[in-house]
């Protein structure tokens, strides 16, 4: 996500700090090269530049210039100039009604169906009960994979076919939603690949027959300074809410998230940052304007571990680690619960500094599903007692996992060692006093 921009950003602060004392000159030179790293990023050329004038009005006032920490100030009004690009302040998501309404529009391909099982599920996950209404009635692909996704979710949907009119469709899970006590409506309508008169005249009659407390609009990040002008032809017809931006996990180069509030007044509410369900994040200005500048978002980062990790099993897994009775299983299960909060090179953009250094060394994720497949070819007595696994499992082990045998003997190795260190480790903090250090 930024990638490209984030470098940009990260060379022109590393010339700056290079200075013992920044010139007017230096500060010029700098804002050159953050309107051309912004305008790479196919920023909309009048943000750009009045992002660029501001910044530039700002960083050449007496405080900055006559600063020990120049870098630092700079970076400062960069970072308060980007939140105010993308929005200010967090725009609320509330739902209120009974059932409240949600009607997600967006042209087709655009990442629409997904999002909305995204949806439900984060919504679920916070205690509502929604039901999913398959409303694309011009394409039965569209349906198909919304139950497909309901399914593997365990998410209600609400999907009579492509033979019955959107608005019937919508006018009747109202119905089915108030009697069978569903909280939530949410309502994939149909996208085009183009906006076009019915398309809108749809979207009018579906809002008329649910009376949606929120209307969003998924927008392709992909599609750059095009995503920026779809949301405009949209806000002319269209009374809506709020923008998702789709894809930031991709080759975006974040013109779309930069731009699309400034020109259209319209804020971001969320984001998808991944194929799997779990992948869906609130959007936070200023949280996303750290991401930008390489400072990370360790808040969003505490919230995804929150979502993954259920409290119990945190205290579980403390005292097996404390007896020395940790498993492969339990291993297993920790590198599951880390795969739903992201790919390691998202959560690594969340935590300051590291980043940079992920993206130059890289991270072997094929690594980590090869762990995973070694561990699930191995029976559950296996599992949890790694020292029975002699010569003939491990070669079963290998064969059953599309592994070498090498692959899986360094595994078995490795995990040995941990349990050593953590037996070392759990004797020096007996008694919940590390090292054997006083308290006092």
């Amino acid at each position: 996500m930024f990638q490209s921009l984030t470098d940009k950003f990260s060379r022109v602060f590393k010339q700056l700090r290079g200075h013992g004392k920044v010139r007017e000159k230096d500060i010029q030179e700098a804002m050159k090269q953050v309107r051309r790293a912004l305008l790479e990023a196919d920023v909309n050329y009048k943000v750009t530049k009045e992002l660029v004038e501001r910044l530039s009005e700002r960083s050449l006032g007496r405080k900055v210039l006559d600063s020990l920490t120049p870098d630092q100030q700079i970076i400062k009004i960069v970072h308060e100039e980007l939140v105010r690009v993308l929005g200010g302040e967090v725009s609320p998501f509330h739902l209120s009604g009974a059932p409240a309404g949600v009607v997600v529009c967006g042209l087709q391909g655009a990442g629409k169906t997904s999002f909305v099982a995204k949806l439900a599920v984060s919504l679920k996950s916070k205690g509502r009960k929604p039901l999913l209404v398959a409303a694309d009635v011009h394409r039965l692909a569209a349906v198909k994979q919304l139950c497909v996704l309901a399914e593997q979710s365990g998410i209600s949907v609400y999907a009579p076919g492509v033979d019955v009119p959107a608005e019937k469709i919508v006018r009747d899970a109202v119905k089915k939603a108030k009697k069978e006590f569903y909280d939530t409506l949410i309502v994939d309508t149909a996208g085009r690949l183009h906006i076009d008169r019915e398309m809108m005249d749809e979207l009018k009659a579906i809002k008329e027959e649910i009376h949606p407390e929120e209307t969003l609009l998924v927008l392709d990040s992909m599609a750059g300074q095009e995503a920026v002008n779809v949301a405009g032809k949209f806000k002319e017809e269209i009374d809506f809410s709020g923008i998702v931006l789709s894809k930031l996990d991709g080759d975006a180069r974040g013109g779309a998230a930069l731009s699309v509030t400034a020109v259209t007044g319209m804020p971001v509410k969320f984001i998808t940052v991944g194929e799997n369900i779990a992948d869906l994040e609130r959007f936070y200005p200023d949280r996303m304007a750290g991401r930008i500048l390489g400072m990370g978002d360790v808040l969003s980062l505490v919230e995804k571990a929150q979502d993954a990790m259920d409290e119990e099993k945190v205290k579980e897994l403390e005292r097996k680690l404390r007896k020395n009775a940790f498993t492969l299983e339990d291993f297993l299960d920790q590198l599951q619960r880390l795969k739903k909060m992201g790919s390691i090179e998202q959560l690594a953009a969340m935590i300051p500094g590291l980043k940079s250094r992920v993206s130059q060394t890289g991270v072997d994720e094929d690594r980590i599903k090869k762990i995973e497949a070694i561990i699930k070819s191995m029976t559950l007595e296996e599992r949890q007692s790694a020292q029975i696994i002699n010569g003939s499992r491990r070669k079963r082990i290998a064969s059953g996992s599309g592994s070498s045998l090498r692959e899986v003997n360094s595994l078995l190795k490795q995990f040995s060692e941990m349990k050593k260190m953590v037996k070392n480790f759990s004797k020096l903090t007996r008694g919940g006093n590390p090292m054997g250090f006083p308290l006092n």
